[in-house]
């Protein structure tokens, strides 16, 4: 079984900071420090621990914010190398220390970022200072380093995961030109990042998000045809006929020939097996979903895709859908329905049972 991450914030983690800021700072409290930031932290999850190392970190630095960030810049510049673990703390404390001095600030994250990523610490700045901070990512956009260049496009993301929302970028406009300097980007990292922004615009401004791809399909690319298809891909589960259009399908044509479920029952923790023959409507892409509906939840996922030559091409897909249990969501034993989505539109649905595992075995 994998380790969890939290356990990732760890007595090693914590010495490699330790051991960084020592070299740095020949006053710090390196012991304090690392007895500080262990204590307790076994009963926490994984974001809480990186808060409490942060606070510990606070603790050790009894200095003027520009002074403290000065001395973090000199762990990552000559201590032991960061990585995620252990320099994650030190962003935190970036973000909660810092807000009054953001250019030391922001210029810590920038050094920080290429060892532990400061998407989540840079958030506190855009809410502050927007017009300021958003400056000095155009100028993070122009960095050779490719983890600068990420850092402009997720730092500034509407819906980052796992960070607080920022109401202005909600707003599509200001991050533009971010997205408009990086959608070519050398580097598969920094566009990969730039389609998940795009990604989430087209969650809330899916008009806005069409338009701005088609613009950059029209402006031509290297990337932009992939960089494309990732940032359409929300869009395309909901069905959304301008992103169909995008992607050369056309909304709502083919249909459903057959569907065969292996068994109409399945137990919890088990699979549920299907086979979909499909006859394309059209010539051109043939996208196909599958949604797994109970009462009050309707989930969509990929099925497959395939390049018909024309109107008539039959296509049979098979697939096995797992209930196995995870800790982020439920699935109680009840009635379901399995609908086949066929470049937007359901062409098929089916019924079937969820059964407790004993009951499956009685």
């Amino acid at each position: 079984m994998a380790q969890p991450l939290k356990e990732m914030i760890n007595l090693r983690s914590v010495s490699v900071l330790a051991d960084g800021l020592a070299a740095a700072w020949g006053r710090f409290p390196r012991d304090r420090f690392v007895e500080q930031a262990l204590a307790g932290l076994d009963g926490l999850e994984l974001k809480a621990r990186v808060t409490h190392v942060a606070a510990a970190l606070h603790d050790a630095l009894p200095l003027p914010y520009p002074e403290a960030a000065e001395l973090v810049r000199e762990c990552v510049r000559s201590g032991p190398r960061l990585d995620m673990w252990s320099g994650w703390p030190a962003t935190e404390h970036t973000a909660g220390r810092g807000l009054d001095h953001l250019h030391d600030a922001m210029d810590t994250l920038a050094v920080l970022t290429p060892h532990a990523t400061g998407e989540f610490a840079v958030r506190p700045y855009l809410e502050r200072y927007r017009d300021d901070a958003l400056k000095i990512m155009y100028g993070w956009a122009e960095s050779p380093d490719e983890h600068l260049r990420r850092l402009a496009s997720e730092g500034s993301r509407p819906r980052l995961p796992w960070a607080g929302r920022v109401g202005w970028l909600m707003t599509p406009g200001p991050t533009l030109p971010l997205l408009d300097r990086l959608r070519d980007d050398p580097s598969e990292y920094v566009r990969r990042s730039v389609a998940n922004h795009v990604n989430d615009l087209a969650k809330d401004h899916p008009e806005a998000a069409i338009r701005l791809l088609a613009r950059w399909r029209s402006d031509g690319g290297s990337h932009v045809e992939k960089v494309l298809r990732h940032a359409v891909r929300g869009l395309l589960r909901s069905g959304h006929p301008e992103a169909l259009t995008l992607v050369g399908a056309t909304p709502g044509s083919g249909a459903v020939e057959g569907l065969v479920l292996e068994a109409d029952t399945v137990p919890v923790g088990g699979k549920l097996g299907f086979t979909v023959t499909v006859t394309a409507g059209a010539a051109g892409p043939v996208l196909l979903k599958y949604a797994v509906r109970r009462t009050g939840s309707r989930r969509v996922f990929h099925l497959g895709q395939r390049e018909a030559a024309g109107p008539g091409d039959t296509f049979t897909v098979r697939k096995s859908h797992s209930f196995r249990p995870v800790t982020t969501r439920d699935e109680p034993p009840g009635a379901r329905e399995l609908d086949v989505i066929v470049n937007g539109r359901v062409a098929a649905t089916i019924p079937f049972t969820l059964v407790a595992a004993t009951d499956s075995l009685s």
